[in-house]
């Protein structure tokens, strides 16, 4: 990493990248706060939003990012509720591929990138494997690597442990 470019919002969770556009999605959804991680909200303001994404982007366009967060995290738990359509271009390339092209200025040109992405992950079959970690405490986003698709923590070893460890002193608890 060069000293002059912020990490990504995935990687302060240490994560691999989703494929192809997704990322973009998984970073927006883990420009999240999260406090057990000392992880503050990287779309609070305009400002913190400018560093993410690297443009000029208003309070505003900020809490438009948020809303847009919030949507896309609803997405992926299949309980999204209707939404303002987002504008994008198709473009035919010289060799007769058409390709999505994101158009706006600020949190438009952003919502417009992130919806065309989800629209691609979803037509390649994808977008089933970018979870949220089920550890409430953390809810970082992911990319399920695993064969059968079946993985429910970003880091077994922080979020699954926990998880784990609590099962069984309920279970204890519960026998006595």
């Amino acid at each position: 990493m060069s000293p002059s470019r912020l990490p990504s919002p995935t990687e302060r969770f240490r994560l691999a990248p989703a494929p192809d556009g997704l990322s973009v999605v998984q970073d927006l959804l883990n420009t999240r706060a999260i406090a057990p991680y000392g992880l503050p909200d990287l779309i609070a303001d305009g400002d913190t939003a400018s560093a993410t994404w690297g443009e000029r982007l208003s309070d505003d366009d900020a809490a438009t990012l948020r809303a847009l967060r919030a949507d896309v995290e609803a997405a992926i738990a299949g309980e999204l509720a209707p939404i303002p359509a987002v504008t994008v271009e198709l473009v035919p390339d010289s060799d007769g591929s058409v390709r999505l092209s994101p158009t706006g200025t600020g949190a438009d040109y952003i919502a417009s990138q992130i919806w065309a992405e989800v629209l691609l992950a979803q037509q390649a079959d994808t977008w089933r494997r970018l979870k949220r970690c089920k550890n409430e405490a953390c809810g970082s986003a992911f990319y399920d690597r695993s064969r059968n698709n079946s993985g429910v923590w970003h880091d077994v070893k922080t979020c699954g442990n926990v998880a784990n460890l609590r099962a069984s002193r309920a279970r204890k608890k519960a026998q006595v």
